[in-house]
């Protein structure tokens, strides 16, 4: 699951730490005060990781020797986060965001003022705060966080699925991607890049195009789920023609009688179709939508849920898009949901 998927993207920053590193009291993970990872943070945007514990608290050294010591789940948290171990009891004064925030006494066991802000009036440990890099969004998880409850938030935090669905949505569709055997699924038709001006001398359709990479989660859950959703999948062979296209890919492809190729950008290599397709504002994953003259509708940037994309693409395959504004459309559709099926 994550160990495999995020294999290709962590071992270009990291070397996984061996068990004996680091002591049983931190685990793998190369913890950070507030200060040093806004610090870092400065210099390189991350999400932060913010374990928040107490010397007393049981089940926070139980994930500390478990959860924290899984050498993949450490070596993803060190590449992609800046982690903070916080002691919710500290008596320290400490600087957040621009604010200072200090013990509420002198006595033991008694919250800071942090603790208070991240937690509210459900003072439980442990908890693990998740936080975007320019401190936008917020996610509080409460509880022991074995490893299969944590791999989700930290693909949904550090692949910007924040951006586009709630984690209780992301977290049910990762679930059905990664371990749902069960899940029942749709059939989808799939074509490629260099098919399309064929097909569409022989039957025009709208074209919706799947960028992706193999070591991007959200993709693989979006190829799992969203696009094999039976309603969408029906929708879409009726009406688009679906293509996957690997932003890695080292093939050549003539599109609309241009060659594109991969190239270094940012000393990344990435197909320049892919930036082509996305007018420059590419992200993983991203989905283009195409008019049946292969000229550009709009980009879905990040990851797209079943709920989310459902009413994106009746919008775009019914037409309304060109006759409607999409907060008009929207606003109705919440009211009363399409039926894709008898579409």
């Amino acid at each position: 699951m994550l160990n495999k998927a995020l294999a290709l993207l962590i071992c270009f920053f990291i070397l996984i730490i061996p068990a004996f590193s680091q002591t049983e009291k931190d685990g793998l993970v190369k913890w950070l005060t507030f200060k040093e990872a806004q610090e870092k943070n400065k210099l390189l945007q991350k999400p932060f990781l913010v374990d928040i514990y107490t010397d007393w608290c049981g089940w926070c050294k139980h994930m500390m020797k478990t959860t924290y010591s899984n050498p993949n789940i450490a070596s993803y948290i060190n590449a992609n986060f800046y982690p903070v171990k916080f002691d919710a009891e500290t008596k320290d004064t400490v600087e957040y965001n621009g604010k200072t925030y200090k013990p509420t006494s002198r006595e033991p066991k008694t919250p800071h003022e942090l603790a208070i802000k991240f937690l509210g009036n459900s003072l439980s440990y442990p908890s693990t705060m998740f936080i975007t890099n320019n401190f936008e969004y917020n996610l509080l998880t409460q509880g022991f966080l074995e490893d299969k409850k944590i791999e989700p938030v930290l693909v949904f935090m550090v692949e910007n699925a924040w951006r586009t669905a709630p984690f209780d949505e992301f977290n049910k569709h990762f679930t059905h991607a990664f371990t749902d055997t069960a899940f029942v699924k749709g059939k989808i038709n799939i074509y490629n890049v260099k098919e399309l001006e064929g097909l569409q001398k022989k039957k025009p359709k709208k074209v919706l195009i799947n960028v992706g990479t193999s070591f991007c989660n959200t993709c693989r859950v979006m190829s799992k789920t969203s696009f094999v959703d039976t309603s969408i999948a029906n929708y879409l062979n009726k009406n688009f023609y679906f293509v996957n296209f690997d932003a890695e890919s080292s093939d050549t492809v003539l599109f609309k009688n241009i060659k594109y190729y991969k190239q270094l950008v940012n000393n990344y290599p990435l197909h320049n179709l892919a930036l082509k397709l996305t007018s420059n504002k590419f992200s993983l994953p991203a989905l283009c939508i195409l008019d049946e003259k292969l000229d550009p509708v709009d980009v879905l940037n990040f990851y797209q849920s079943p709920e989310q994309l459902k009413p994106i693409l009746y919008f775009i395959g019914s037409n309304t898009y060109k006759t409607k504004p999409w907060a008009e459309f929207i606003k109705e559709y919440s009211m009363h949901p399409v039926n894709l099926n008898k579409k």
